[in-house]
């Protein structure tokens, strides 16, 4: 196995991101045969209950934007594109978890 844009993408498709909460996983020693040890995501951090919450909603449009269109220019880049599974996990996160001061999700997932 050689590092490449697949086995970091395995590390994070098999990592139980679940385990911690907001997703906090360490991508290292995932399991999973094809899983890069030494891989390492970039984080996105953003409160709960946001002092602006128009700000946050737009903040997670452009992330929900740059998962959706962002793979070539990533790989252009030479980032690794978050695998399809992780997205769709992240948008339903942040869909439970990140809410304005009613309740009401500042962002709802597509899928």
């Amino acid at each position: 196995m050689t590092p490449s844009s697949e086995t970091f993408q395995a590390a994070a498709a098999n990592a139980d991101r679940a385990s911690k909460p907001g997703y906090g996983v360490i991508l290292a020693n995932q399991p999973g045969a094809t899983s890069w040890p030494t891989t390492a995501a970039t984080w996105i951090l953003l409160n709960e209950k946001s002092q602006d919450p128009a700000a946050a909603a737009q903040a997670l449009k452009f992330f929900a934007w740059s998962y959706a269109k962002g793979d070539k220019m990533a790989d252009e880049l030479d980032y690794v594109p978050m695998p399809d599974e992780v997205v769709a996990d992240l948008e339903k996160m942040w869909s439970a978890e990140i809410k304005d001061d009613g309740g009401k999700p500042l962002f709802v997932a597509s899928k």
